[in-house]
């Protein structure tokens, strides 16, 4: 489903938010817990230089690795109801 855009190799720290920044470099920032506020800093781990294509999910995989997956849109289609038309039962006056 996903596909290997640039092997990095990237080993991830426990902590650490790891993503592909604008320039597509592998960078990390420190997970906010409840101690700072206030924007954290950002390193970059990896240049690659990844050219993104609209439509696809970036994202760093188990080996550390770039990825690319397509983005579901609209999700799946559900099934509509039939609707029951009740008829009305006339009586007839005499």
């Amino acid at each position: 489903m996903a596909k290997v855009v640039a092997e990095t190799g990237v080993k991830k720290e426990k902590g650490y938010l790891y993503f592909l920044d604008k320039k597509g470099n592998v960078s990390r920032a420190m997970m906010a817990r409840g101690k700072k506020k206030g924007k954290a800093k950002t390193q970059v781990v990896a240049k690659c230089g990844v050219i993104r294509e609209p439509g696809y999910l970036y994202f760093i995989d188990k080996k550390g690795n770039v990825a690319m997956a397509k983005m579901a849109r609209g999700g799946k289609k559900r099934k509509t109801k039939k609707k029951t038309v009740k008829k009305r039962v006339v009586k007839k006056k005499k």
